[in-house]
């Protein structure tokens, strides 16, 4: 069973990180801002949330569990507000 969720771990951490990579990747070679802020958005919410439930599953303690939670539950929402908030004055400010 611990191996198994080691397995499980290191492959949400390996997907976190290579997903990461890539919005870097798309930063780099797009060259419009919004398709650039597109790219960091998408793939920032989704390579944290690998990662932190690779840490999940790394963990034993409980409290360390239900802490990382909070900080998905949040990074899922702050992140995709804050991309929504800057399109929009980018937007309205030309």
């Amino acid at each position: 069973m611990d191996t198994l969720m080691s397995f499980f771990s290191g492959l949400c951490l390996l997907v976190g990180a290579l997903i990461c990579v890539s919005g870097a990747v798309g930063v780099n070679r797009f060259d419009d801002f919004y398709t650039r802020m597109h790219a960091a958005s998408v793939t920032d919410t989704l390579g944290a949330a690998f990662i932190l439930i690779g840490l999940m599953f790394i963990s034993d303690q409980f409290i360390v569990i239900a802490k990382l939670m909070i900080i998905l539950l949040l990074g899922l929402i702050v992140g995709p507000t804050t991309s929504h908030v800057l399109a929009k004055a980018a937007l309205k400010n030309g």
